[in-house]
């Protein structure tokens, strides 16, 4: 991809992942070309923030932890009712970092995959 193309990704998605993780990504994109780009931007990556707003409103429930992935803890909060609302309090302070980590690890798994079916 040309420095103009990965900015502009960067600029569109940089709310998705971890902030130290943004110069990684912007060195894997650089690597990418522009026909194989189009696979990260159809990615289907998951909004922190809306991933906090559904842990406010139903994290008791765990359906924060289904949307992120971690299935296991999903079904803990849900048969506990959040630890007792412990978990639920908790997951308002991590779950947005947990969106992030997960989205980085998609996007890296994407390229990977992409790389080798690609012939990198």
């Amino acid at each position: 991809m040309t420095q103009e193309k990965v900015n502009l990704f960067i600029a569109q998605n940089s709310k998705f992942f971890p902030e130290g993780s943004l110069y990684a990504v912007r060195d894997k994109l650089l690597q990418v070309n522009d026909d194989d780009a189009a696979m990260l931007y159809s990615l289907d990556l998951k909004d922190p923030t809306t991933n906090l707003i559904v842990s406010v409103l139903v994290g008791s429930l765990g359906v924060d932890r289904f949307l992120v992935g971690d299935t296991g803890l999903g079904v803990l909060k849900l048969l506990t009712g959040g630890l007792c609302g412990i978990m639920t309090i908790v997951d308002w302070f991590l779950i947005s970092k947990r969106t992030k980590e997960k989205n980085l690890q998609k996007f890296m798994n994407a390229l990977t995959f992409g790389s080798s079916s690609m012939g990198f």
